[in-house]
């Protein structure tokens, strides 16, 4: 498995990853992930780390939250993730090849290593697709796109929305198969509020929660905005890490509704879910998934959602409400919810039940079939 992110590093794919290699591995494969140390968040992972059955090699690369500036920027982005992450790759399956017998590339750039490496080492390739593209914006991209996925057995695209993108450009559509992201429901579960806001240290008589990376285009400026703009009984506690966390700590320290709780383990997030009231995913672009969202829903949490990207493929108004992510929006919305408690507690009884039945493990059966060519 070949990603430019992974854990340590915060983000929705990372979640995603580690509940995809740890199920893999227990499930009795072996799993080999090449990826980067830490690129847009603080910290730092073994340089090898072996568990069980997994495998993971991290690459010590330059430049803290490049990431984010070169987004706007595809051709630097690619030169300054690539050679990294595939000069190790080559190096690896030179001294493993016989190990293994599928590369998963997660993402696009890692894609392009994957095409080259799949063909050098004869080796059945799969990718993951975690973005959508607006191509009709960019049609040199979608060249290029089109070249880079075409030889892959299995393109895995996380969201109709970008399924449909790439059969428009003309990649083949029985190629794909549409993954639908899980959550560990044993980890991700309700648990007692008052409890959860006692550990916390959490005030106020109502609580709205974010967790995730803290950069602008997730919405965390915005958010913080909208918390200058609800009644002072509502707390809105952050979780996360990211560039925007000193401004986070130092608006703690003058703003009394606002409560930063840093970065914080995967397996103790569930806490700031069930000490909210409410999650907020107030993205400022076209994100794919959101597995946050998947996680706050298991945890019996209503949402208040972004109407961007792939978001309203993983939810619906039985769960939480869609909104147009600015700061009059997002405060006005919750206000609402905290002057009529009795319309949260019926969106909040349908949130387990709704991830229960659409987002268990079972839904990894997809990737399996895809390893082992029944795709």
């Amino acid at each position: 498995m070949m990603s430019s992110y992974f854990s340590p590093n915060i983000g929705g794919l990372e979640t995603h990853l580690d509940g995809v290699c740890n199920y893999l591995a227990g499930k009795g494969h072996k799993v080999f992930v090449i990826t980067y140390q830490p690129l847009t968040t603080k910290g730092k992972g073994l340089k090898v780390e072996r568990v069980g059955n997994m495998e993971i090699h991290r690459i010590q690369w330059f430049g803290y939250n490049w990431r984010h500036k070169l987004e706007r920027y595809p051709a630097l982005l690619f030169l300054y993730e690539f050679p990294g992450l595939f000069i190790s790759s080559f190096l690896f399956l030179l001294r493993h090849k016989k190990e293994v017998d599928v590369i998963d590339a997660q993402g696009l750039i890692p894609a392009f290593m994957a095409k080259i490496l799949a063909k050098i080492f004869n080796k059945r390739s799969v990718v993951s697709v975690h973005a959508i593209f607006s191509f009709e914006r960019h049609p040199i991209v979608s060249k290029v796109v089109k070249w880079g996925l075409s030889s892959f057995d299995v393109i895995m695209p996380f969201a109709q929305k970008t399924k449909d993108e790439l059969v428009a450009i003309g990649l083949p559509e029985e190629k794909m198969k549409l993954y639908t992201s899980w959550v560990d429901l044993n980890i991700f579960r309700p648990l007692a509020q008052d409890k959860c806001k006692q550990e916390l240290n959490l005030g106020g008589e109502f609580v709205v929660s974010f967790v995730g990376r803290l950069i602008e285009k997730k919405g965390v400026n915005v958010l913080l905005e909208a918390a200058s703009k609800v009644s002072p009984n509502i707390t809105f506690a952050f979780v996360g890490d990211g560039p925007l966390a000193g401004r986070l700590n130092e608006q703690a320290k003058i703003q009394p509704n606002i409560a930063f709780l840093g970065k914080m383990p995967n397996k103790e997030t569930p806490k700031c879910y069930n000490a909210a009231d409410v999650f907020v995913i107030p993205s400022q672009y076209e994100e794919q998934f959101g597995v946050v969202v998947l996680e706050a829903l298991a945890c019996g949490t209503p949402i208040i959602a972004a109407n961007r990207g792939g978001i309203p493929e993983v939810m619906d108004s039985s769960v939480g409400i869609f909104i147009e992510p600015t700061a009059e929006n997002i405060a006005q919305v919750v206000n609402h919810f905290y002057q009529n408690r009795e319309e949260l507690d019926r969106l909040a009884a349908n949130c387990r039940p709704y991830a229960e039945a659409r987002y268990s493990r079972d839904n990894m059966l997809t990737i399996e079939k895809a390893y082992d060519g029944e795709l």
